[in-house]
């Protein structure tokens, strides 16, 4: 049975087989005795996508990865950067530190600020993602959204590449539309407004391969 550590667009903690590109955590929120989630769906304002593999550092999910076996962060899955970026999470200055650097250096641009810091990040998105309580946004005109923004019709999240809409799944995007399919449809923007700016300012995340096909 698969654990609870995989992530939606929505920023919900899902049980599914797919794993996804990414990894990433919001700090300490299982319990390693029954590797199940606690109550909480966060334990930090920073939250983070990692790599997968990154210097030879084996991990047991949801496990005991502290020393004296205590419980290390709690491993989450994405499909790819575009989904975690729809969560609220922001690349990791450890082991994605050029990233990470090039995210903060463009929000900067984005709100002209000379010396941004990740704080200054963590602390907007935290208001703003939908799985720590931001609210809902109407969205307007998909045609004015970059790259890489999600949105939802309903439950179902689309990821918006080259004026068009492609459907997401945790197995990947698995069919493509046009904007003209949403007319008239009440969409809501999952993206944080924070994000969507680094996105306008030429933040290019990482797409999973079905986005190619």
């Amino acid at each position: 049975m698969p654990l609870q550590n995989r992530v939606d667009p929505f920023g919900l903690i899902r049980a599914v087989p797919e794993r996804g590109l990414f990894t990433g955590n919001r700090g300490i929120i299982h319990d390693p005795q029954t590797k199940t989630l606690l109550k909480k769906r966060w334990a930090l304002q920073a939250w983070i996508i990692c790599v997968c593999e990154f210097r030879d550092v084996r991990r047991e999910p949801m496990g005991r990865n502290r020393p004296g076996g205590k419980a290390g962060w709690t491993e989450l899955f994405f499909l790819d950067e575009v989904t975690a970026l729809s969560a609220g999470h922001r690349p990791c200055f450890f082991c994605r530190r050029e990233r990470a650097s090039d995210f903060v250096r463009r929000f900067g641009m984005a709100f002209s600020i000379a010396e941004p810091r990740v704080p200054m990040v963590d602390k907007r998105l935290h208001r703003e993602r939908l799985a720590s309580g931001g609210r809902p946004r109407a969205v307007d005109e998909l045609a004015g959204l970059p790259d890489g923004a999600m949105v939802a019709d309903e439950a179902k999240a689309y990821a918006l590449r080259g004026g068009k809409a492609l459907r997401w799944s945790f197995a990947g995007y698995d069919e493509v539309v046009g904007f003209d399919r949403f007319a008239c449809r009440p969409l809501s923007l999952l993206t944080p407004a924070t994000t969507l700016c680094v996105l306008r300012q030429g933040y290019e995340p990482v797409w999973h391969p079905t986005a190619e096909a």
